[in-house]
């Protein structure tokens, strides 16, 4: 199984949660270009989904991917789909599949303006963490680790740009799931159009907002979802 993170953590932190799966699978998650041990890189998703597919998706893999993850494992699978064994979606900010919603735009809008914005790390964090749904509130010294994930974040490539191929995902055979938290229209927006899109399983696992992977309920439906596949 290959986990791919989003912003500010890198690929350890992130997927935490489901290390009690590594009973039964054999779990990669690695750091971003720009995050974690990784050297410092900008966010890309196009070039990161090159890398995921040449470096990653070397043999058949269930590809999991959350957030600004979920759009660069959206572009890897449909680089390389004879190696995708399914494709799991976690709340992609992928704003320009539902372009024209007043919630998306709003949400893609805010995204970027951050992004693009020269806010200091500190400072960013604290206004990031709610736009995105994060429920964890920043103090005023939060730990180095996400300082330095909010430098890597800014000034990245927006994830409204993103036009994740929908049809290939659809046409590829392999089964796909879309899995959003519940605490955000924009997102739920977002996610219910690329499973029509792509044909995909639908689910909402809410408790924990954007950290879905963090959810109580989400382990126990991707390992559901992961056996079906097989």
């Amino acid at each position: 199984m290959v986990l791919v993170h989003g912003g500010v953590l890198g690929g350890r932190e992130t997927w935490r949660a489901q290390r009690p799966l590594t009973a039964r699978w054999t779990l990669l998650a690695p750091d971003r270009p720009g995050h974690g041990q990784s050297p410092p890189a900008r966010q890309d998703f196009e070039p990161e989904a090159a890398l995921v597919a040449d470096q990653l998706l070397d043999e058949p893999s269930h590809l999991v991917g959350l957030s600004y993850g979920a759009i660069v494992s959206m572009y890897a699978a449909a680089l390389r789909p004879e190696h995708v064994r399914s494709l799991t979606i976690l709340e992609p900010p992928s704003t320009g599949v539902a372009g024209g919603v007043p919630a998306v735009d709003e949400y893609g809008t805010a995204v970027r303006a951050l992004i693009s914005s020269d806010l200091e790390p500190v400072a960013a964090l604290q206004r990031f963490f709610p736009i995105a749904g994060v429920p964890i509130e920043v103090p005023d010294q939060p730990h180095e680790t996400l300082v330095e994930g909010m430098r890597q974040l800014l000034g990245g490539r927006p994830p409204d740009e993103a036009e994740p191929p929908l049809a290939a995902l659809r046409e590829a055979g392999f089964p796909v799931l879309v899995v959003s938290g519940g605490h955000s229209e924009a997102n739920e927006i977002i996610c219910d159009t690329i499973a029509r899109e792509t044909g995909a399983r639908r689910a909402v696992c809410p408790g924990r907002g954007h950290l879905v992977q963090d959810a109580p309920e989400f382990n126990a439906l991707l390992e559901s979802f992961l056996t079906s596949s097989a």
